[in-house]
């Protein structure tokens, strides 16, 4: 399995390649892609979720298309800081798509990022039905952010000045 720590994703992205953060939940999977420059996490439609193997190929060909170098993935852990059932399911989804992808996979601390895109599209007066359509994506694209945000700040750290 291919999991990468979020300090060394910047020995994967060479080329001009992306990021692409997911949240995987159980009816759609939540997906974001960064920009080029790794400033702004963009949400793109969810995967509608129907059995791996549909699922995973729907994921790869979306993946290939944004021309992504590295995934991250939200990783649901509860508020004590312990990993459940949800946790589990995320690790073996990873785990499964090991085997279809040389892609490296980085996990992030999702606690709070479905609340967080939830006040956000309510804050943009988004319907009740059009925050469920789009609350997934929303959160992949908070998990995203939440990653570039490190990413600059280690940048930051490694430069001299």
């Amino acid at each position: 399995m291919t999991v990468v720590a979020i300090e060394s994703l910047a020995d994967h992205l060479s080329g001009g390649r992306t990021l692409a953060g997911l949240d995987l939940g159980e009816k759609t999977i939540g997906v974001a892609v960064s920009d080029r420059g790794f400033s702004f996490a963009h949400p793109r439609p969810v995967i509608l979720r129907k059995k791996f193997t549909a699922d995973a190929e729907a994921l790869l060909t979306r993946l290939k298309a944004e021309d992504v170098g590295a995934i991250i993935i939200g990783l649901p852990v509860n508020m004590d800081g312990s990993e459940g059932p949800r946790a589990q399911a995320t690790r073996a989804f990873v785990r499964n798509m090991a085997r279809l992808t040389a892609l490296p996979f980085a996990f992030w601390d999702e606690r709070l990022s479905t609340v967080a895109a939830e006040r956000t599209l309510i804050e943009m007066d988004f319907s009740r039905a059009r925050r469920k359509e789009k609350i997934d994506s929303a959160a992949a694209a908070f998990i995203l952010q939440g990653v570039l945000d490190r990413l600059q700040v280690l940048r930051a750290g490694s430069t001299p000045e």
